[in-house]
């Protein structure tokens, strides 16, 4: 190795970076398909060869290259879409660094076609990755861009040896078309792959188009039970569609973000969204959504790395409480029967407009416009228990009875594990919604008909029947209602008879120092006595008995990472958690038409009532239509 410092030269530069920016031929597609974007083209051609090693081509119909900065197109460092340092600090293009061309041409053979007339008169510059020379012909071209790339890393074998199979290769071509096509829904994609076509993706503006090409890209399965969400604040925009939590993932492969259009990767929207589903996700399965964050460019750095997977906010915590707050807020008020998945919503106004920040407040009950006509015929035997009187019609008279029926599945509060949650005054006494003699309409999860093994609701509603988990449903309700409760009075603490001294290092107790507001909210008091000692004198109550030590260093930890914690407001959760899981009514209870038709007016009006505390589905709904096909009535 020389001692002697020397510039590199051109050739080795362009390898070096294309060392980050060129991976495999994913990578090349992604730059090629992000510069057709930049330069305004509607539809975009990709073919392919070998999955891409062998060759690819991209074309456009954007507006094309002037004959005179063709040889720059190919030069590194060379580009039209940021001046100066003042652009580079509010970048609204894709592209911006001038490596991608250089960086591909240094390892593959390059031809680039382009032409700015409608004419059909073009230019060909072309580099084969040696001396980086470029050479230029008039071409037949229309208006637009053709990228050929063919032989990837011919002349670095050592790189070629790192690719995988044909099948992998092309695979992670087509995931990043998908990523790159749910970014622009205005845009047309065609994908071919060896002579036949895969993909043929039309471009559309509306909802409905919008829709259908998730549904292309995510599966229908996805759309059927998606939630679309759109809000707005303090200069911020999210919307796109987030999947109820009972279409959840074993791996997180249908997550896409994107922030003003460019798929990004980010630890501040991961943990929002982890934040958001902790309440109704089951143990280790993963949300589906496809979201799109809308702010100032220059509120967000994307020249973080050449792949431009990452981004800085300026403020990332307002950001992080925005994401959090907007999907937290569109899961919790989720009720049953609020969506029909055969049905596409009108867009409807959000944000400041439509009052969506003025305080959260509970949904109101959806008015049901019909009595019960559960009417049954026969004798039910084994495990199938009727607690009678189901065929009889919904009456205001009944409706009374319901109410005080249902005061007895709270009994277990009094076993000694929990006091019953208080009425919170400021919520609207219990009202059925259940309208006078006269109407046809059942609400959304019916009226009860009977109870199966002394574990299983089932109901009848205009669509078909109800099958509902009474624990888990009831779990939720009453957890619901605690959280609630425990909000209105506050965090209850409790001082230490003796304190515990708490060894940590110097910075975690300068953190403490800065931070100390976040421990007192939640019910802790600390107190530093030395320059790596901190004193818990004062913990929340219904912590007490945890390990406090281990608990104060998670938060100390997530606060020097994250900037935030909320790893004791979590733990009071899965107290809470628990003690509802044990307060709520258990399997094989027999319970009363009355009792049953309560808990379902409670579901309809509860935050979350799709998924138990555990994140398991609470109830199902079973159509006419599936159970007619499966007796092959009307066929």
């Amino acid at each position: 190795m020389s001692e002697n410092i020397a510039l590199l030269s051109p050739r080795l530069a362009n390898q070096i970076a294309a060392g980050e920016v060129v991976e495999r031929p994913a990578s090349v597609i992604k730059e090629l398909l992000e510069n057709s974007l930049d330069a305004g083209a509607t539809r975009l051609e990709v073919d392919l060869d070998a999955g891409g090693v062998k060759r690819m081509m991209v074309r456009d119909n954007g507006k094309g290259i002037e004959k005179d900065d063709l040889h720059l197109a190919l030069a590194r460092h060379a580009t039209s879409k940021i001046h100066a340092l003042e652009d580079l600090e509010a970048v609204s293009t894709l592209g911006f660094r001038g490596e991608a061309l250089a960086s591909i041409s240094s390892v593959a053979r390059l031809t680039l076609t382009s032409s700015r007339e409608e004419t059909g008169k073009g230019w060909v510059v072309s580099a084969e990755g040696r001396e980086m020379e470029t050479q230029l012909a008039p071409a037949a071209h229309p208006r637009g861009t053709t990228v050929e790339v063919r032989d990837l890393f011919f002349n670095t074998p050592a790189r070629r040896k790192f690719l995988r199979t044909e099948k992998t290769e092309f695979n992670r071509v087509d995931d990043t078309i998908k990523r790159l096509a749910l970014s622009r829904f205005d845009v047309s994609i065609s994908l071919r792959h060896n002579g036949k076509g895969v993909h043929n993706l039309r471009g559309g503006t509306s909802r409905a188009e919008k829709e259908r090409r998730v549904a292309q890209l995510c599966g229908p399965a996805f759309m059927q039970n998606a939630l679309h969400i759109e809000m707005e604040r303090n200069g911020l925009r999210l919307w796109g569609w987030v999947a109820e939590p009972a279409f959840s993932r074993s791996q997180a492969d249908l997550q896409f973000f994107y922030v003003n259009g460019r798929a990004i990767r980010d630890r501040v929207v991961s943990h929002a969204v982890r934040r958001a589903f902790a309440d109704v996700l089951y143990h280790g399965r993963h949300p589906a959504f496809v979201l799109y964050l809308e702010l100032d460019p220059a509120s967000v750095d994307v020249n973080v790395h050449p792949t431009k997977h990452e981004v800085r906010f300026r403020d990332s915590r307002l950001v992080h409480d925005f994401l959090f707050g907007s999907l937290h807020r569109a899961l919790a008020d989720v009720r049953p029967g609020q969506r029909d998945e055969n049905d596409v919503p009108e867009p409807q106004a959000s944000g400041v407009a439509a009052g969506e920040f003025g305080g959260q407040e509970r949904m109101p009950l959806s008015q049901a416009q019909t009595t019960a006509t559960a009417q049954t015929s026969g004798q039910m035997g084994g495990g199938f228990a009727p607690a009678g009187g189901f065929g009889d019609r919904a009456t205001p008279a009944r409706i009374q009875q319901q109410m005080q029926g249902y005061g007895t599945l709270h009994q277990p509060y009094g076993g000694g594990v929990a006091e019953a949650p208080a009425v919170n005054p400021a919520q609207p006494a219990w009202n059925p919604g259940l309208p006078t003699e006269g109407a046809g309409e059942s609400p959304p999860l019916g009226f009860a008909i009977a109870q199966l093994h002394g574990i299983y609701i089932l109901a009848q509603n205009e669509q078909g029947m109800i099958v509902v988990d009474m624990h888990a449903a009831h779990e939720r309700i009453v957890y619901e209602q605690m959280k609630t409760a425990h909000a209105a009075g506050g965090i209850q603490a409790q001082p230490l008879l003796v304190p515990v001294s708490l060894a940590v290092s110097e910075r975690e107790a300068d953190c403490f120092e800065e931070s100390g507001e976040v421990f007192t909210a939640l019910g802790f008091v600390l107190q530093r006595a030395g320059p790596e000692t901190l004193m818990v004198r004062q913990v929340p109550s219904m912590l007490h008995g945890a390990p406090v030590e281990q608990l104060v260093r998670d938060v100390l930890a997530d606060l020097l990472t994250e900037g935030s914690s909320d790893r004791i407001g979590n733990r009071i959760n899965e107290v809470l958690s628990t003690m509802a899981c044990h307060g709520s009514v258990r399997a094989n209870r027999k319970l009363t038409i009355p009792e049953m038709n309560a808990l379902l007016r409670d579901m309809e009006r509860t935050e979350r009532s799709g998924q138990c505390n555990h994140g398991r589905p609470t109830w199902t709904q079973v159509k006419l239509v599936d159970m007619d096909k499966w007796f092959l009535r009307g066929q």
